[in-house]
């Protein structure tokens, strides 16, 4: 009977190690360390880096004239006591040629006449209410009229005011200068805050039927967001002296 040999402890070799290994657990030391060449790798696809401000440099505006329309021909196809037609043969800026219907219109003035009373925040505002045949309806509408040959803008809003209420103002300042409809009507209309109210006699032109009273600005905001103030410059005009009072609408 042979006796079995005792089992004896042998060393194995350590297999190799694949080359893509992760040693980061049997090394941490070693993968800790990193060379300059990625420490800016890293450094620079950082989400949360953010570049220096530059300085701001203050750069003077630049007037720059802008082309406008090379006028071939023109002609009067219509002219009234208020404006004219005229059909003008035109080369517009981008180089397109054609024909154009527009009406000739000296300009005209608005004016929203305040009076504070007690409440700066919402003031009296002279307002009227008369027919307008193009409308086909009565409009509430701000004092306004057209300006006569020659005549400035200011003086031109002086005689509305006191022609169509008989008010005259201490104060004027400009509030807007805008066109109503530039596709075919050349008429700027300028808008003035008169403040300083002095009550008078209106003395409208014959034509003219007016009804005028004074109502505070929240009321005629309330009346434009219902639809009840239809009329362009008088909404223009509310709308921006309300923002200009810092009144907010819900």
């Amino acid at each position: 009977m042979t006796t079995p040999k005792k089992a004896t402890k042998s060393k194995t070799a350590a297999s190799p190690k694949p080359a893509n290994a992760d040693t980061s657990a049997a090394e941490p030391k070693a993968a800790a360390k990193t060379t300059p060449a990625v420490k800016t790798a890293k450094a620079a696809v950082k989400p949360t880096q953010k570049p220096k401000a530059a300085k701001k440099a203050v750069v003077a505006p630049v007037a720059v004239a802008e082309e406008t329309a090379k006028l071939l021909d023109s002609q009067v196809v219509y002219e009234g006591s208020l404006f004219r037609v005229q059909r003008d043969h035109i080369v517009e800026p981008g180089g397109r040629e054609g024909y154009r219907d527009i009406i000739k219109h000296n300009g005209s003035v608005v004016i929203l006449a305040v009076d504070p009373g007690k409440r700066k925040k919402d003031p009296w505002i002279v307002i009227e209410r008369q027919y307008r045949h193009a409308a086909g309806q009565y409009l509430w509408e701000l004092p306004a009229g057209k300006l006569d040959a020659g005549e400035s803008a200011l003086e031109g809003a002086k005689r509305e005011l006191s022609e169509e209420t008989g008010y005259s103002a201490k104060k004027w300042s400009p509030l807007v200068d805008y066109f109503a409809s530039p596709g075919f009507l050349g008429e700027s209309m300028k808008v003035f805050l008169a403040e300083g109210l002095i009550a008078g006699d209106a003395h409208p032109e014959e034509d003219e039927a007016i009804d005028f009273r004074l109502v505070k600005l929240s009321e005629l905001l309330t009346m434009a967001d219902k639809g009840k103030i239809i009329d362009g410059k008088t909404l223009t005009a509310i709308l921006l002296y309300a923002r200009k009072l810092g009144i907010k609408r819900k």
